[in-house]
């Protein structure tokens, strides 16, 4: 080939992080993460070591923020919960 990959291995690509956090967290960002995941091998695979590493930490990057985001998503759930609990066992009769 035209080309030589260095001895290194080619980046992660998250792409089972990206998976996950699709199906279980924020699936617009997951589905950007799994977007990014798909093209770590094939620009690794064509030469672009760059380009593949920049694929590989946006996958990274849209990963994380889709599992913070439901965590945030998960607190503010919790928070009303309890505090529905609380309003509605605070009920006193006259």
């Amino acid at each position: 080939p035209g080309y030589c990959h260095p001895a290194a291995p080619p980046p992660n690509n998250y792409l089972v992080w990206a998976i996950i956090t699709t199906v279980a967290c924020c699936t617009p960002l997951g589905i950007a993460s799994i977007v990014f995941s798909a093209q770590v091998n094939g620009k690794w695979a064509a030469g672009d070591i760059a380009g593949a590493g920049a694929s590989a930490e946006k996958a990274k990057k849209f990963a994380t923020w889709s599992a913070i985001s439901m965590g945030v998503v998960y607190l503010i759930l919790i928070a009303l919960a309890v505090v529905a609990a609380v309003a509605g066992s605070d009920s006193t009769t006259y």
